[in-house]
């Protein structure tokens, strides 16, 4: 099964809900992957207004 990426979040989720967002839609179309250890230190979670840990889309 393929990962989807949550409309409002853009974490990568395998199933049919995203876990923090169950009433989202989800996107089959998203491009590029990062994993957030600790978004409060990565400046790269800021810049992409990541809130929590996992892997997200860059781009949906």
């Amino acid at each position: 099964m393929p990962k989807l990426a949550c409309k409002i979040c853009k974490k990568l989720v395998v199933g049919d809900k995203c876990p923090l967002h169950p009433e989202a839609k989800l996107s089959e179309s998203w491009k590029g992957r990062i994993v957030i250890l600790d978004p409060e230190k990565s400046e790269l979670a800021k810049k992409l207004k990541i809130q929590d840990k996992g892997e997200h889309a860059i781009r949906l």
